[in-house]
């Protein structure tokens, strides 16, 4: 049978079991990393201003149900500290406004003073959000660490492209919908699979 199939047929499928098995080993490495993921507020050691990573925003311009998580525990974090606030986040084919705009909204109807919220919407991933939020916070000398909110799943990443501009982060994750929990880690193991391909391959995946 096995001399049945031509050998570029066999390399092929051989290729694709091994692809599918390092598949399963990011997606597993996913769900451990996310197991040490903290969700409740640091000491106010730990931070001198807090990012929010972008995510979905309804077409009348409120956050999706993650997004509103997200900004949930950012408000958590203000309230125990008040310290500048990052929102990050593009506009998207489908949203009315930049993920910034609608998150700051929210967290302007949350209690948080304008002058406490400084906007990136620019940015379309975690990398350029955090490239964006450091040159938001650049010229503020006083801020030594920063708190990286996100859902649970999207913090290990965050923390370690922060770690790669420069960042001493802390994390701070809130929930992910169930319905989406498969859909959000495998997307996250891939988006692991890119990343070390742009740092150690040099991959121009950017």
């Amino acid at each position: 049978m096995k001399h049945l199939i031509p050998w570029p047929i066999r390399l092929l499928l051989k290729l694709i079991i091994i692809a599918v098995i390092l598949y399963a080993a990011v997606f597993i490495y996913v769900c451990i990393r996310e197991g040490s993921v903290s969700k409740t507020v640091p000491s106010t050691d730990n931070y001198d201003a807090i990012i929010v990573l972008g995510a979905q925003v309804y077409s009348d311009g409120s956050p999706s149900v993650q997004l509103s998580w997200r900004l949930d525990a950012a408000c958590e974090a203000y309230k125990q500290k008040a310290v500048p606030v990052v929102v990050c986040g593009a506009q998207g084919k489908d949203e009315p406004m930049t993920e910034a705009e609608a998150m700051k909204n929210y967290l302007l109807n949350k209690g948080v003073p304008d002058k406490d919220i400084l906007t990136d919407p620019q940015s379309f991933n975690t990398r350029q959000n955090l490239t964006n939020a450091s040159k938001l916070l650049e010229n503020r000398p006083e801020i030594k660490k920063v708190l990286i909110v996100t859902s649970d799943y999207h913090v290990p990443r965050s923390m370690v492209l922060a770690k790669d501009l420069g960042f001493e982060a802390s994390g701070l994750g809130s929930p992910c919908k169930p319905e989406y929990w498969l859909k959000n880690h495998a997307r996250e193991a891939l988006a692991w699979i890119k990343y070390w391909g742009v740092k150690y391959l040099k991959l121009p995946l950017e």
